[in-house]
C-alpha cells in the first residue's frame, strides 16, 4: 500500500491511531440526494447502473470530490451477489429490491450455486480499478458486502419485510436447512470480499442491515458462527468495519463475531458502547435525519458527539445509517467541513 494511503486519517483511525482531525465519510454518500447522481444515472435501470463500471466509478468519485470526505465507498448494492446464486433480482419503482424466486424450501437451498465472484461479477473489479485511478492518492476506497444474515433474509423474504416471517420460520423450524443456506452464503461472501480486496479496496464494510430484528439469543445461536467465519476468512488484509442497525443490545455479540471497527447506529451511546464492547475503533453515529434539520442543529449534534469522544483515537465520524434522498446536500457538505475543522 502506498504510504499516502497508509497514513490517511481514515486508515489511521481504523488502526486506533491518533489523527490530526476526525475522519469522516458517510453511508450512502453517493446517492439520490445529489443532483450529480441523477445526471449520471439518467434513465439507466438501477441494476444496470450498479453493473456499469464507468457509471459506478463516476458517482463514487463525484461524491468524494463534492463532499471532501476522507474516504470513498464503492457505489454498488448488497444484492447483486445473489444473482450468480441463481436468484432473479430486480429493483421495482416504489418497491425496491424484489426477488422473483425467493428461497423457501430445501430444494431451493440445494439449487443455490456457489460461483467465483471474479468470474460472475467482473464489473466489480473494473469499477474498483477505475475508481482507484481517479481518486486522490491519499483517499482510501472502501468495499462492502452484506452480512450472511442480511443476505439470507433478502433471499428468503424476496423483498422488504416487517416481521421476517419466512426467515424466522426457516431459522426456528429447520436449523439444518438454515445452516446449510448460511454456510453457502458465507462461503460466497468470503470470496466476494476477498475479490474486492484483490481488486484494490483499502477497507471493507460488512452491512448487517436487518440484524436488528433478532434477539441476542437468536443472534448467538443462528448468526454469530456465520458472521465470525466470514470475518475470520478476510481478516488481516485490510480493516474490516462491522455494521448493524436497529438493536444496540447485539453490539457485544457482533464485536465477538469480529471486525477492526465496530459501526454504531444512533441508538447506541457512542463512548459508553465503545467502552462496553472493548473495540479498538468505532464508527458513527449521527442520526441521518438530523441532516434534514436546520444547519445550526446539525452542528449542535455534531459538536455534542465530538465532545463526547473528546479526541479519543480510533473514532470515524459517520451516520448511524445512510443519507436519505430528502437530505439537503448543503447540509451534508457543511457537516463534513465542520467535523474536519473541529479541533480535537
Amino acid at each position: 500500500m502506498d504510504q499516502a494511503l497508509y497514513d490517511s486519517p481514515f486508515l489511521k483511525a481504523c488502526r486506533g491511531e491518533k489523527t490530526d482531525h476526525t475522519p469522516i465519510w458517510l453511508n450512502r454518500q453517493a446517492g439520490r440526494y445529489m443532483e450529480e447522481y441523477h445526471q449520471v444515472k439518467g434513465s439507466t435501470k438501477s441494476l444496470d447502473f450498479f453493473k456499469t463500471p464507468d457509471l459506478a466509478a463516476q458517482v463514487t468519485c463525484d461524491a468524494q470530490r463534492i463532499l471532501g470526505v476522507d474516504a470513498a465507498i464503492l457505489f454498488a448494492d448488497l444484492l447483486p451477489i445473489l444473482e450468480p446464486m441463481g436468484l432473479v433480482l430486480d429493483y421495482l419503482p416504489g418497491v425496491g429490491p424484489n426477488i422473483e424466486n425467493p428461497v423457501r424450501s430445501n430444494k431451493d437451498i440445494d439449487a443455490i450455486q456457489v460461483e467465483s465472484s471474479a468470474e460472475a461479477m467482473p464489473y466489480i473489479a473494473e469499477a474498483i480499478q477505475l475508481i482507484r485511478q481517479e481518486l486522490p492518492a491519499d483517499i482510501p476506497l472502501i468495499g462492502f458486502g452484506g452480512a450472511p444474515f442480511t443476505l439470507a433474509s433478502y433471499a428468503i423474504e424476496g423483498k422488504g419485510s416487517r416481521n421476517y416471517v419466512f426467515v424466522k420460520r426457516l431459522m426456528y423450524g429447520d436449523e439444518s436447512a438454515w445452516n446449510e443456506l448460511l454456510n453457502k452464503i458465507t462461503t460466497i461472501t468470503i470470496d466476494y470480499l476477498n475479490y474486492q480486496i484483490d481488486s484494490g479496496v483499502q477497507a471493507v464494510q460488512i452491512f448487517d442491515s436487518w440484524v436488528g430484528c433478532l434477539s441476542p439469543q437468536d443472534y448467538r445461536e443462528f448468526v454469530l458462527p456465520h458472521s465470525r467465519r466470514l470475518i475470520e476468512n478476510i481478516s488481516g488484509r485490510v480493516p474490516i468495519i462491522h455494521f448493524g442497525t436497529g438493536n444496540s443490545t447485539l453490539l457485544p455479540l457482533m464485536a465477538e463475531a469480529g471486525g477492526d471497527v465496530m459501526a454504531l447506529d444512533w441508538c447506541a451511546p457512542l463512548v459508553e458502547t465503545w467502552d462496553k464492547i472493548g473495540a479498538k475503533s468505532v464508527q458513527g453515529n449521527l442520526d441521518p435525519i438530523v441532516l434534514c434539520g436546520e444547519r445550526h442543529f446539525v452542528e449542535k449534534r455534531a459538536t455534542e458527539l465530538l465532545q463526547e469522544v473528546n479526541g479519543r483515537p480510533g473514532h470515524i465520524f459517520n451516520l448511524g445509517h445512510g443519507i436519505i434522498p430528502e437530505t439537503p446536500v448543503d447540509n451534508v457538505k457543511a457537516l463534513v467541513r465542520f467535523v474536519q475543522e473541529y479541533q480535537i
